[in-house]
């Protein structure tokens, strides 16, 4: 039988010359297990989607159920389907009504190209603005909005009259004027290495968005699904955008994504023309009944409140000398380090000890730490004794 990893390489396109090339054959809560049985702590849950760990006993059954009554059925929005409706209507419950509309896609770059479009089709302007060192998905529109030509300039050109801020900059938000379609923002920037927003100037954007009638977008692509210790991150700043978006752990472990408003932004996209944003798969019946049990298995004040215990025993044990700082926000932690030679050799090092970590895509000297919400006491303590020892070693 020919070997599994030389098929992968051989007929999957790669993303990159040095695929991990991790052979997995089983998951379950927060480890995952190689052919040979070899056990390993997932401590970046697929990078930010397991949130709720692997194989949820719950979610699974969800799966099943709902496949067996139907799964694509039609194009979203033509039928009536209950598991999106009945998703939809508790994301509306659990943020008091305020995102009462939603628009279920596949994935978090799709949800970024949705409000996107909605942004330009709501207020009739076309200028978005985005912050350095942001990253907001892969696509075309997505990839726009990411202002690092290393990373971009090979695709280009790429979206017009984008502008861009540095994130935290308080000055910088006098370029927000009634021209501006949309901002959109990451409560803590992911790709950047988890740099969590100062309330200060979340706070002076959401002003400065109303007093030009600028729509605010927080990308909780990664934030949301109580990664920081609430079920939404712009509960954890006290700051309301008008769109919010969200993907990874919303499905539960399946794909999904949803770009959500108040109705009156989000119905703008039904008329002149009718069919302005249109999508196959998204909303698929099967992701919306994971999606709306791994809602409710997180939005779980013990769980929730664990967050913050847990985000504060890391940064206890994760102390050593070639550490230059944890920083981020609840389970979405960054181990700054030197350089990322020596990330790759501490990711090496825990991989042969069975912990799986990673590096960030404009970060590389930093360790990302993101494992299920669903992690315990002695598997954090275990966790950061194997990077001690790593960095030790290294």
């Amino acid at each position: 039988m020919q070997d599994l990893k030389s098929d992968f390489i051989k007929y999957l396109a790669q993303t990159s010359p040095e695929p991990l090339l991790l052979e997995i054959n089983k998951a379950k809560g927060i480890y995952l297990y190689g052919k040979n049985g070899k056990k390993y702590i997932d401590l970046i849950s697929g990078i930010s989607v397991s949130s709720i760990g692997h194989s949820n006993a719950k979610v699974v059954k969800a799966v099943k159920n709902q496949a067996s009554n139907y799964m694509h059925i039609m194009v979203y929005g033509e039928y009536v389907q209950s598991p999106q409706v009945n998703l939809a209507k508790t994301i509306a419950q659990v943020t008091n009504n305020i995102f009462n509309s939603v628009y279920f896609v596949n994935s978090g770059s799709e949800a970024v190209e949705g409000a996107i479009k909605l942004a330009k089709r709501y207020t009739g302007r076309t200028q978005i603005i985005a912050c350095n060192n942001a990253y907001h998905g892969s696509t075309n529109g997505a990839m726009g909005l990411i202002n690092n030509k290393e990373y971009t300039q090979k695709y280009e050109p790429l979206l017009q009259n984008v502008k861009f801020i540095e994130f935290n900059k308080i000055s910088d938000i006098k370029i927000i004027t009634n021209k501006t379609a949309a901002v959109i923002i990451e409560p803590v920037q992911g790709e950047a290495g988890y740099i969590p927003a100062n309330v200060d100037f979340l706070k002076k954007l959401r002003k400065k968005c109303s007093d030009t009638n600028t729509l605010l977008i927080f990308d909780e692509v990664q934030t949301a699904m109580g990664r920081t210790g609430n079920l939404f991150a712009y509960q954890t700043y006290n700051v309301i955008p008008d769109v919010l978006l969200l993907a990874k752990a919303f499905g539960g472990g399946m794909p999904l994504g949803a770009f959500a408003a108040g109705k009156k932004i989000m119905s703008c996209l039904s008329t002149e023309p009718i069919l302005g944003h249109i999508t196959t798969f998204g909303g698929h019946p099967v992701s919306c009944a994971t999606a709306l049990e791994a809602i409710q298995i997180i939005n779980n004040k013990a769980l929730l409140k664990g967050v913050g215990k847990k985000e504060a025993l890391f940064r206890k044990l994760l102390q050593h000398k070639n550490i230059k700082e944890v920083r981020g926000r609840g389970l979405m932690l960054a181990v700054q380090l030197d350089s990322f030679k020596t990330v790759k050799k501490v990711i090496a090092y825990c991989l042969s000890k069975g912990l799986i970590c990673d590096w960030f895509l404009f970060c590389s000297s930093a360790l990302r730490i993101a494992p299920p919400l669903i992690i315990t006491k002695p598997e954090i303590i275990k966790s950061c004794k194997i990077i001690i020892e790593a960095l030790n070693a290294v």
